[in-house]
């Protein structure tokens, strides 16, 4: 059966399982548009590309499958390059579908003519210019087997307006032929054996789990590996929920924002058994002093990533599932009594200096805001985040006992992330709680997706960390620059008005009195709701690794007298 290039678009989409597709319409896509309402695929009209990009990021993060952007040409489609940089650093699976002129026109400067394939190359896992029908149905299969497979990430399609309209034979791919892209799966056995033969050696391990351990779906074997050998485990920002937040082995975060015992027990490990990590210097401080007396094991599907920054013992490049369930079998059971003792001590002090040991003073902190959100939601919302001191304490402050419940931007650190991607995590889960946790500047950087919340019916949750300040910004001016606040005093408009002009309720919290009213005020409020904190303004995250110091070399929280 003759059917158009855009007719087949939808029609693979709709077998590789795509339910929702959010996007922006333009004259390059709209035969694009216009075959959509033939077909059952619920579209989400954001109010910005990037919008689209990080809603189509959040959808990826929180379900598991692959996100869908739609977007015009020239400045449509270049208006998603952030959200593709942005899924392209955390490999978030998202394919993004841009209209282009007609092919002949290519090159010609055409109205709205933007070289988005070349624009986008360094950010995508692949990309493909359509210029005829007969290639649609072949690149959509291909683009999603690749968005989906070895280590994840975005794949974009640009599709000429000519190869939308012309009429082909569509005969679906069933198989994929790509000779040349082989994810691995199983590592050899003799890397194997010699990484057990490390383990057998340590004294003092250190389990360090990335964000692939959540994307292999590999939380049990983790879990067995650490009960097994009695390791403890750290984890990366995008690793946190990869081991239960109250598992006695669990470390929590570590990195320059993460815990201290973490970073202790790293610094003085003498065996770091990496998985689905990379060790990017937010994790490692310098690299010439990280984990100095450590042996290193690094399980990895990308072999890129393995001695790119961090030279290790034994690598063990394949699936990191398939990896574990390789290797568990031909370990012995292990004690490391004393090592899980002085990290004990080093959690102890921790405590000690933790904000949350400060007596009432009457002032609002972030951190007890949203520890307060944990306790209400008994830490079982999905929680997306924007970039800042807020999403360093929502890291810290609320402890994900589950997989796939945070958010967040860690690799490319994009402000204006938070609401567009926790829309699109409550269309993977409407059954779930979904909060954003986001800050003034952050939140002002997308805030006109309330509109698309509103449209949508979208129950999302939104707390607004206000301290007046881009405050990650400023914590550096303060600890570094002398207090000299250049650019970060922030003005923003009043939030609540800002969510009554959309129809959304609203409330200011100032007191500390407050925050669990507010909260239960939005939980039993069905649709979107906004709740504004106005926080103390010149708070600091600690620990603070300095950039570029030891990684144990932590600016910490004065002890509370």
């Amino acid at each position: 059966m003759k059917k158009t290039g855009a007719e087949i678009l939808w029609e693979c989409l709709v077998r590789e399982g795509v339910e929702v597709a959010f996007g922006y319409p333009g004259g390059a896509i709209m035969p694009v548009h216009d075959a959509m309402l033939n077909y059952p695929v619920h579209h989400v009209l954001t109010r910005h590309e990037q919008g689209a990009a990080h809603m189509a990021d959040g959808y990826a993060r929180a379900s598991g499958k692959v996100g869908v952007a739609l977007a015009t040409s020239g400045p449509g489609a270049t208006n998603l390059v952030t959200g593709i940089a942005t899924a392209m650093m955390d490999s978030s699976p998202i394919v993004c579908i841009t209209g282009q002129v007609p092919a002949h026109l290519i090159g010609g400067d055409a109205f709205q003519e933007t070289d988005v394939t070349g624009i986008t190359l360094p950010i995508t896992k692949h990309n493909y210019l359509i210029t005829r029908a007969d290639e649609v149905a072949q690149v959509v299969r291909e683009a999603f087997h690749i968005a989906r497979s070895g280590r994840p990430g975005p794949v974009l399609i640009d599709f000429c307006k000519n190869a939308q309209i012309e009429e082909t034979e569509f005969v679906y791919p069933e198989k994929i032929a790509l000779p040349g892209y082989r994810p691995p799966t199983h590592a050899p056995v003799a890397d194997l054996e010699k990484a057990v033969e490390l383990i057998e050696q340590a004294e003092r391990p250190v389990i360090l789990a990335g964000h692939g351990v959540l994307m292999s779906g590999a939380m049990k074997e983790l879990q067995m590996l650490a009960v097994k050998t009695q390791t403890p485990v750290a984890m990366t920002l995008l690793g946190l929920g990869a081991i239960p937040a109250s598992h006695e082995l669990s470390l929590g975060m570590m990195g320059m924002h993460g815990e201290a015992y973490a970073n202790n027990a790293i610094q003085n490990a003498d065996l770091l058994i990496a998985l689905g990590m990379r060790f990017d210097d937010r994790v490692t401080g310098n690299l010439r002093t990280y984990a100095p007396r450590a042996r290193k094991i690094h399980v990895e599907i990308d072999p890129s990533e393995v001695h790119k920054n961090v030279k290790v013992d034994v690598p063990l490049i394949g699936d990191l599932k398939t990896v574990l369930i390789d290797l568990i079998p031909m370990l012995d059971e292990y004690e490391h009594e004393s090592w899980l003792g002085q990290i004990a001590e080093w959690k102890q002090e921790s405590a000690e200096r933790s904000i949350m040991a400060w007596p009432d003073d009457g002032r609002l902190y972030t951190a007890h805001a949203i520890r307060a959100l944990w306790e209400a939601t008994d830490g079982n919302s999905i929680v997306a985040t924007g970039v800042g001191q807020h999403q360093m304490w929502a890291a810290q402050y609320y402890t994900f006992e589950h997989p796939y419940r945070l958010i967040t931007s860690g690799g490319a650190g994009t402000m204006g992330f938070g609401l567009p991607a926790a829309i699109g995590a409550w269309f993977a889960h409407q059954d779930k709680e979904v909060w954003l946790i986001d800050g003034d500047g952050s939140f002002q950087m997308t805030q006109a997706e309330l509109s698309t919340a509103v449209q949508e019916g979208a129950n999302v949750k939104i707390a607004i960390m206000n301290n007046q300040f881009l405050g990650m910004v400023r914590q550096w001016q303060e600890f570094f620059f002398d207090k000299r606040y250049a650019a970060t005093p922030l003005t923003g408009p009043d939030f609540v008005k800002i969510a009554d002009a959309h129809g959304i309720p609203a409330r200011r919290i100032t007191e500390p009195d407050q925050v669990f009213d507010a909260i239960a005020f939005a939980q039993k409020t069905t649709g979107p709701v906004v709740l504004e904190f106005r926080v103390e303004k010149e708070e600091a995250v600690y620990p603070m690794v300095p950039s570029g110091a030891d990684l144990d070399d932590m600016i910490r929280r004065p002890v509370r007298q």
